[in-house]
């Protein structure tokens, strides 16, 4: 069994990861950074020494990166069982202070990321009707908020992405679903002083899902929207 994580370097694609990994499934993930990436290849091999870990670095921005990426996995990681689409950047701010661009380069890496990555990979899902793409939304993708901006924006686009991709794949066998978590303990939140136990840990995007993947095959969580117990920070 094959999976496919972008932005897998840290923070949940790599708690995804590694349960993945765990569960017994061969792993491409790819970041841009290559000394964390190298060292996210090192912690889910160990975690089960028997599976493959495929790690390429990729700017997951750059359309012919991602085709590059796509194109290395249909040639030595077919077929792809799960595919997370991950990757992603968060930029904080008002869409009037926001500088010229902004908005572009968040797109690029938060939404055609996964439409052209999801395209490269589809053929193969469709053919034997079987595959799980998840999309790693947002709350932002529910809810606007103060200094959403680009960002915001940016999820909203990928939970209507996700949604369109369900419909269309109804027919093929092959689920899709919108994960949504809302602060989570990551990079993003770097520097942010919350009370212990306030964040959600990484794991429990990637428990969540795992227990959406182990469904029967005649049942699909569509969306879910994770929040810690005590809501959200504003």
């Amino acid at each position: 069994m094959n999976a496919v994580i972008t932005g897998a370097s840290k923070g949940i694609g790599k708690a995804i990861a590694i349960k993945l990994a765990k569960e017994g499934f061969n792993v491409a993930i790819c970041a841009r950074n290559p000394i964390t990436l190298e060292k996210a290849q090192a912690d889910i091999q160990a975690v089960n020494p028997d599976i493959q870990v495929l790690a390429i670095p990729v700017d997951m921005g750059k359309k012919d990166e991602v085709i590059a990426f796509a194109d290395r996995i249909k040639s030595t990681f077919s077929p792809v069982h799960i595919l997370v689409n991950n990757a992603g950047l968060f930029i904080p701010g008002s869409l009037h202070e926001q500088e010229d661009g902004l908005l572009e380069n968040l797109m690029a890496t938060n939404v055609y990321s996964a439409y052209h990555l999801t395209r490269q990979l589809l053929a193969n899902m469709k053919a034997n009707k079987k595959g799980h793409i998840f999309n790693m939304c947002s709350t932002a993708s529910y809810t606007s908020y103060p200094n959403g901006g680009a960002y915001s924006i940016t999820k909203f686009a990928l939970l209507g992405f996700s949604r369109n991709l369900r419909e269309e794949l109804k027919g093929h066998n092959v689920k899709v679903t919108s994960l949504s978590p809302g602060p989570t303990l990551t990079a993003s939140w770097e520097g942010f002083e919350a009370p212990p136990g306030r964040l959600m840990e990484p794991e429990d995007v990637a428990n969540l899902l795992w227990s959406a993947y182990t469904l029967s095959e005649q049942a699909v969580v569509e969306e879910v929207i994770m929040r810690p117990m005590l809501g959200d920070i504003s």
